[in-house]
């Protein structure tokens, strides 16, 4: 009889092993290739995203719009904690471009000076996280702290933290509010520190970053803003643009007195002197009118 060839359970059994520890490898190696993969990018988006947020705040506040302002209506700072978390607020107006679009009678207009805030509220997804939102107002109006639209910024912050320093230097006291009602200081500090925490994002959605404890998938970012002098003591001088109020000139002569030594005097409010600007030419009595005219009439 002739022998059949062929394989035994044994040998196909084996087979299946090795071929299934062989995929598993695989797998393994791909997954840990996706998380990495998955982990540079979160890493990389939130460390993008913390300073692109403080540089729009910087921009705003480097324009921070103080001409003709109370000193409790240039800029207010409020302490607050939503959820358990920092979220301090910031208002003020300032003089950058609007970036909310505001719809006009014929075309849509961007004001140059505008009502600027940044502002937090809890994520309505996640209550372990808060929302980033920026406020702005087309123009200024008597409430620079109120109204205007928002514009979502983040989504996962777990801390806003402002401190405000009403001199610089490194043993001064810091402020967690600035210019409220219950605040001694208001005006322009001297500098301001923005700490902005963010926590890295999954990448896929309910993902795991299992691979990092707590503390090593938040991120934190700080910028020191400090505001110059000069602007300082623009706030505290308060520079209003007034129109003089002036009496109208009046050309006096008189009997008794030399026609050529005739002078023009103006009476200025609040002055008891009258002060002569021009001299010689002419007798004739003018009173109010346009002494130019009346010179170049006693001239003739």
């Amino acid at each position: 009889m002739r022998s059949r060839a062929g394989f035994t359970l044994v040998e196909v059994l084996l087979v299946l092993m090795i071929l299934s520890g062989i995929l598993v490898t695989i797998a393994q190696v791909l997954t840990a290739a996706r998380t990495s993969r998955d982990t540079i990018h979160n890493v990389r988006e939130t460390q993008l995203a913390g300073p692109a947020i403080l540089d729009l705040i910087e921009y705003d506040l480097r324009g921070i719009w103080t001409f003709n302002t109370d000193p409790e209506s240039i800029l207010r700072i409020g302490d607050r904690v939503v959820a358990g978390l920092d979220a301090d607020r910031i208002d003020f107006a300032t003089t950058t471009n609007g970036l909310v679009i505001t719809p006009g009678t014929t075309r849509f207009l961007r004001a140059d000076v505008n009502e600027v805030g940044y502002c937090l509220r809890p994520n309505p997804d996640n209550n372990d996280f808060l929302e980033l939102f920026r406020r702005e107002s087309f123009g200024v109006d008597s409430e620079p702290f109120v109204g205007g639209e928002y514009t979502f910024l983040h989504d996962r912050i777990v801390g806003f933290d402002i401190r405000v320093y009403e001199e610089d230097g490194l043993d001064v006291e810091e402020y967690t509010s600035w210019g409220t009602e219950f605040d001694e200081f208001s005006g322009i500090p001297a500098r301001v520190e923005i700490d902005v925490s963010l926590e890295l994002a999954p990448r896929l959605l309910r993902e795991q970053l299992k691979i990092a404890p707590i503390h090593a998938r938040t991120v934190t970012h700080r910028r020191v803003i400090r505001f110059p002098e000069v602007l300082r003591r623009a706030v505290r001088l308060r520079p209003v643009a007034l129109i003089p109020d002036l009496a109208p000139p009046v050309l006096q002569s008189g009997a008794g007195v030399d026609p050529t030594a005739q002078t023009i005097e103006i009476q200025v409010d609040g002055d008891d002197g009258v002060q002569p600007l021009f001299g010689g030419g002419g007798n004739e009595d003018v009173q109010g009118g346009n002494p130019f005219e009346a010179i170049s009439n006693a001239d003739g």
